[in-house]
């Protein structure tokens, strides 16, 4: 991604404990390390790639960047102003160029709601316009997203899994927004939904150049929607790199470990898979040094020690690793 591309989010050291409280006064006893220091930024028109096991904090942060969750520290740059320290009133403004598609499109639906009403609620509540254009803006939005006027009157649980998925697409484009945080919008959809939302995705971007945080723990997906890939360890961004940079070469041990368990669509070709040893560990009770030492085959007495910072090896190639691969 062109460093000549504007900055649209920016996040810096972004912190996100949640206190674990005990005893008859209810008094702090530790902390769960959802979100321990994470930098990172989205420009105009990309596509960031957040990706990790479950648990690593990956949705936390996008929850954070929308607001829906507090920061417990760092800061939340939206073109340079920051954001994370306005109130609900102030936050108003903002919204609107920030919208999310979220995980499961029939929870993140109104059962109750006529598809046409849950695509229009955002306009309702940021745009003034008359009933008569709300309904011709639904229509078009309705066909951008590869779904019939006459199905504006149905009830989400008269579409489809893929289909309600697009009316949450829609949704969040209504308003038309810069930023869309799509918290694994295709891991509940079949594998050819799946390729059908990523390529509706990639079009709406070619045609309105809206940027995405697009929060997966499938590679193999992330990687034909991405420009850039994030991959996150418990909590900290441990390598961050343009996508077939990080594909072709990964510096770090848990990518790499990542990267051997993608599919790779051709019978000739084998890839030595790498079966990461133990568990994944605690987000409150963390290893000391780099957190990834304790399934890490390359780990030495150093990674134990001290925690690594994350780093540019090359242009545009951050990596958080004492002993970096390949370098």
């Amino acid at each position: 991604m062109s460093k000549s591309k504007k900055v649209l989010l920016e996040l810096n050291n972004l912190c996100k404990h949640y206190p674990i409280r005990k005893g008859l006064f209810s008094k702090v006893a530790a902390y769960v390390y959802a979100v321990d220091g994470v930098s990172f930024s989205i420009y105009e028109g990309e596509t960031l790639g957040l990706v990790g096991e479950s648990g690593c904090g990956k949705s936390t942060v996008g929850r954070t960047i929308l607001r829906l969750l507090d920061p417990t520290a760092g800061e939340i740059l939206w073109r340079g102003e920051r954001i994370d320290e306005l109130s609900r009133s102030e936050m108003r403004p903002f919204r609107k160029e920030i919208q999310a598609v979220f995980q499961d499109p029939y929870s993140s639906l109104n059962p109750r709601m006529r598809a046409a009403d849950i695509v229009s609620e955002p306009l309702r509540n940021f745009e003034k316009l008359t009933q008569a254009e709300g309904r011709e803006r639904v229509k078009e939005l309705f066909a951008l997203v590869g779904l019939r006027p006459d199905q504006m009157l149905r009830y989400p649980h008269e579409f489809s899994g893929g289909q309600r998925q697009r009316l949450g697409i829609a949704r969040a484009l209504s308003v038309k927004p810069k930023l869309i945080m799509c918290d694994e919008p295709v891991s509940a959809l079949d594998v050819s939904v799946q390729a059908q939302v990523i390529n509706l995705l990639g079009d709406l971007q070619k045609e309105f150049g809206v940027s995405y945080l697009f929060i997966a723990h499938d590679l193999a997906v992330v990687k034909h929607i991405s420009h850039r890939i994030a991959v996150m360890y418990l909590g900290r961004v441990v390598e961050l790199a343009e996508t077939a940079e990080l594909f072709s070469r990964p510096l770090h041990p848990y990518t790499e470990a990542l990267l051997s368990a993608v599919p790779i669509p051709d019978p000739t070709r084998q890839r030595k898979q790498i079966v990461l040893g133990g568990d994944v560990p605690s987000p409150i009770n963390r290893p000391s040094g780099c957190h990834f030492h304790t399934r890490c085959i390359y780990a030495q007495e150093r990674c134990k020690r001290d925690e690594p910072k994350l780093e540019e090896v090359s242009p545009g190639h951050f990596v958080a690793c004492h002993f970096k691969l390949n370098t």
